[in-house]
């Protein structure tokens, strides 16, 4: 089940929205959530940029997607714009 996620972690920021900033909240399996305000991916982990540095004075954290828990998005957004990442908005019933 890890690979899946991971995959789709992948999938996720590889599919990111144009219209969406490149920032949010990353938070991992080992209970540190991270603010970006930018990032990079490759086929095993993603790099991301710190909106500021942490205590150690380290700005950019390279995470494997498998320790990927969650992605807090911090813009205000329209879930529309998802639909690039598969998310579809189903149709109101009339």
């Amino acid at each position: 089940m890890a690979a899946d996620a991971a995959e789709t972690w992948r999938n996720c920021f590889r599919q990111w929205p144009a219209e969406l900033e490149r920032r949010g909240v990353l938070v991992t399996n080992f209970n540190e959530q991270i603010l970006f305000n930018n990032f990079s991916t490759s086929d095993d982990m993603l790099l991301i940029e710190r909106q500021a540095p942490d205590t150690v004075g380290a700005r950019l954290v390279l995470v494997a997607y498998r320790n990927i828990d969650a992605l807090k998005i911090v813009d205000v957004v329209k879930m529309k714009a998802f639909q690039s990442m598969g998310f579809v908005v189903p149709v109101r019933a009339k």
